[in-house]
């Protein structure tokens, strides 16, 4: 069964007025504009409202002779004064189109016809907990989504509508019991990662799949799979260890020398200032477009970065005494600094040029986002722009327009059923907010200037 997504489109209405007055000969709108535009002002200075210079120039409404002015506006409009009360209702309703507004409900045009997500309908149970999506790189029409409950389905209009599908190689009862986490395409060349521990490659585009064989010699479970090329891939533990494959799967080469544990274990020998702080296990790992590295530590005190060539991970305290709640790039690039969520709502992103090949503390800005408390969940960027959106703990989503600056509540979003942890841009056109509780939301283009 497929699922659709309910849509609405948005026109303007232009009712038709019963005046006796009135031309009503079908014209278009910027000549029903520019025809009642007289009529609209010299009904607002017939009821005494207040009119700005730019909608009558000369007057002043403020003024004691401001009967004097009304006057001399309807003798210079050409029209009787029986002629300006019939006209009203139309009057009106071109000033509410000029200003956007709809007539009946009051409410301006972008408010009620374009939000900035839509609730997009997965088919099948509700339950589930949606964990990662992916597209085809160049084609965001062919994508992927994984979850809780061994949910795998497929999208071939940008996410609009989804299919459930199934791996071949999973017995039907065995695949409910997987969480599959994370998913990665290269053109045709697609990898999934879940728990408990399992590997699945596909060579066609996901047509067919193939579980790899993961070595139990392996330090920790997979956490991150990012697929490189053909046959070529770069595969993340909980541990910290960072391998590639270029054959598919059967053999993997480390990239890092030692696992977290391991670089804990040193650092906190070492007897570096603050290096006692160092200690417990990983929550997340995270990686940005250029193949470098972030994870947070499970007690929120301390986080860890790799870049490409370097040995080892390089931890880091925190500069605040509120735990960590979640880390991530800015811009999905590592060079241009960190954002960082803390206990209690806060926020702040890394000062610019941090330096994080040394183990020092990270200076952070604060960022004053008011969330009231809710812990905020995830940040993401939209590509080329200075649009930034959070989510917040509770399912609501906020906005900036200006780099994180000043921050607004999506209203758009107040009731989505469940939380909402993460959001994904794969391009600048093209996002989604996975949740729990079958959450999907798709992000709509044409909401970003309402």
């Amino acid at each position: 069964m497929v699922g659709f997504v309910n849509t609405v489109s948005a026109s303007v209405l232009f009712p038709l007025t019963r005046t006796s007055s009135v031309d009503r000969s079908i014209v278009s709108k910027s000549e029903f504009l520019a025809r009642n535009k007289r009529l609209s002002v010299a009904l607002s200075v017939e009821n005494g409202a207040s009119t700005s210079k730019s909608s009558i120039g000369y007057l002043s409404m403020n003024s004691n002779d401001s009967i004097q002015d009304n006057n001399d506006v309807i003798k210079e409009s050409g029209i009787s004064r029986r002629q300006l009360l019939d006209s009203a209702a139309l009057g009106a309703l071109a000033a509410a189109i000029e200003a956007s507004v709809d007539p009946i409900n009051g409410a301006t045009a972008a408010t009620t016809a374009v939000e900035s997500w839509t609730k997009v309908d997965l088919p099948g149970t509700d339950q589930i907990t949606v964990f990662d999506m992916a597209f085809v790189p160049g084609n965001t029409q062919k994508g992927w989504l994984v979850g809780t409950r061994g949910t795998v389905m497929e999208t071939s209009n940008g996410g609009r509508t989804w299919e459930p599908r199934a791996f071949q190689n999973l017995d039907a009862e065995d695949e409910i019991n997987y969480r599959f986490q994370n998913i990665s395409f290269y053109e045709q060349e697609g990898w999934v990662i879940g728990k408990p521990a399992i590997l699945l490659h596909t060579r066609d585009g996901g047509k067919s799949w193939e579980r790899v064989q993961l070595s139990p010699k392996l330090p920790g479970e997979p956490i991150v799979i990012s697929a490189l090329g053909p046959n070529s891939a770069e595969m993340t533990t909980t541990a910290g260890a960072v391998y590639t494959t270029s054959n598919g799967g059967r053999n993997w080469k480390a990239q890092v020398k030692e696992t977290i544990d391991a670089t804990l274990n040193r650092t906190v020998s070492s007897g570096v200032s603050g290096a006692s702080y160092f200690t417990g296990s990983i929550i997340s790992v995270l990686r940005d477009a250029s193949g470098s590295y972030l994870a947070v530590s499970s007690r929120g005190n301390f986080y860890l970065t790799w870049q490409p060539g370097q040995e080892f991970w390089i931890p880091h305290g925190r500069d605040t005494s509120r735990r960590i709640q979640a880390m991530g790039f800015i811009d999905d690039d590592i060079s241009q600094g960190l954002w960082m969520s803390t206990r209690g709502g806060g926020l702040s992103f890394s000062k610019k040029g941090s330096d994080l090949q040394s183990a020092q503390t990270i200076e952070f800005d604060k960022v004053d986002i008011r969330s009231g408390g809710y812990g905020i969940l995830d940040v993401a960027f939209r590509p080329g722009t200075p649009e930034v959106w959070a989510t917040v703990g509770g399912g609501s989503l906020w906005v900036s327009r200006d780099h994180g600056v000043s921050w607004t509540r999506d209203n758009s979003v107040t009731k989505a059923g469940g939380i909402i942890y993460r959001i994904k841009f794969f391009d600048k056109d093209t996002a989604f907010a996975l949740g729990a509780n079958g959450i999907l939301l798709r992000y709509n283009l044409a909401a970003k200037t309402a």
